[in-house]
């Protein structure tokens, strides 16, 4: 009986968020703020914005000093969330499978300026679809330019491809501006290179992800397609006004969109990235290093094709597979994920070992981004008006 309680309390105690009693977060700016008090302020913030549910994730000194769970998987059932519950996880996909690629250069299979249909015994198009739609390149048949497209293009979106085909009138995928000329968010671009990896290497995207990050992270939560174990406990997105989302279950693996994740394991792979445990630092440096400017006034809807000096002071731009900031303690890298009813942020300033993982199921969730950075680790410099992370008492 006692083995018995004792087993009980201890996996109590290991579902409990990581807050040690007393502990404090320090910040960029050498502030610090108390596990207590940034928690007591998130719960307002989530209150005020009507956020249904966010897990975060604080990093010191490369490692978490800050792991809560706030709110629900599903509002109509009140189940909580923990570090454990299964999040789309929208475009944080894209710096995933990013380190992955750079591990493919590390070992010398991929060159990033090597056009990727150089590495092709056909071209793309007459390869037999076996997907839903992504792996069909009918329409590049025609296309003069695609054949330009290399692996540092794609993870720095600059391949003039769309973000996705069905953002086109026609719905037809096309390279609309010259490869490498100019940056433009393609999601289209990672899923290209990954269906010419998976060619190449005759392995699907879920196997390389198995095998180069997930397995030897202990990411056993986490997947590029949906599992039978993420039944037991995931969540739902919400709309802004608190309805709940389908959940979508059978997508096909895809790079840059439909990763499966948990705050548990996402902070493994942010820890493993700080500490170089899955790139040698000569790599982490290149992938966090700038390869095209971003002069968009914002990243998305009609003012991303209207340049502005909005964003000089913080020389805003892409690396390889992360957006990269200047800030006075040196780069922050980060990705943000959106998709119906998930918001998600991450941003990491490896020079000092601080960063951060917010992940959420609300469609409200982007309003706190600004006032969530600044508290938690001072972070003043992430563009969200470039992001549209309007502040929920800003909008009208």
């Amino acid at each position: 009986m006692f083995l018995k309680n004792y087993l009980r309390t201890l996996v109590i105690f290991l579902l409990v968020p990581t807050i040690t009693l007393g502990q404090t977060i320090r910040r960029l700016d050498k502030t610090e703020i108390s596990a207590t008090d940034l928690t007591t302020k998130i719960e307002c913030l989530i209150k005020a914005a009507k956020v249904q549910g966010l897990a975060i994730a604080v990093f010191n000194k490369n490692k978490p000093v800050y792991s809560n769970c706030f709110g629900y998987k599903n509002i109509s059932t009140k189940e909580p969330i923990t570090k454990h519950t299964n999040f789309y996880g929208a475009s944080l996909s894209k710096p995933v499978f990013a380190v992955m690629v750079m591990q493919l250069v590390e070992k010398g299979i991929l060159n990033l300026d090597k056009p990727l249909q150089d590495y092709l015994p056909k071209p793309i198009y007459e390869y037999k679809p076996t997907k839903k739609w992504h792996d069909n390149y009918e329409d590049l048949r025609a296309d003069s330019n695609y054949h330009k497209i290399t692996a540092r293009m794609c993870l720095d979106h600059t391949t003039g491809f769309p973000n996705w085909r069905w953002d086109e009138p026609d719905q037809k995928l096309r390279v609309k501006t010259a490869p490498g000329s100019r940056y433009g968010y393609s999601g289209e671009g990672l899923v290209y290179l990954q269906v010419v990896l998976e060619h190449l290497l005759n392995k699907p995207l879920e196997q390389l992800m198995q095998e180069n990050i997930f397995k030897p992270l202990k990411m056993n939560s986490s997947s590029y397609t949906w599992q039978a174990d993420f039944e037991k406990d995931y969540c739902l997105g919400h709309t802004a006004t608190g309805e709940t989302y389908e959940k979508d279950k059978d997508n096909d693996a895809r790079a840059a969109s439909t990763l499966e994740t948990t705050l548990a394991d996402y902070t493994l792979f942010t820890q493993a990235v700080l500490n170089h445990k899955l790139l040698s630092k000569a790599s982490t440096k290149k992938m966090f290093s700038q390869q095209i400017k971003i002069n968009s006034v914002t990243q998305f809807g009609p003012k991303r094709l209207k340049d502005s000096t909005l964003n000089e002071g913080i020389h805003l731009g892409y690396g390889l597979g992360w957006v990269l900031l200047q800030s006075p303690y040196g780069t922050g890298a980060f990705k943000e994920g959106h998709g119906d009813g998930f918001q998600h942020y991450a941003i990491l300033f490896p020079e000092v070992g601080t960063g951060i993982v917010i992940l959420s199921n609300s469609d409200n969730a982007e309003s706190i981004f600004k006032e969530l950075l600044e508290i938690s680790i001072a972070d003043i410099y992430t563009p969200w008006r470039w992001e549209n992370y309007i502040p929920y008492n800003l909008k009208e």
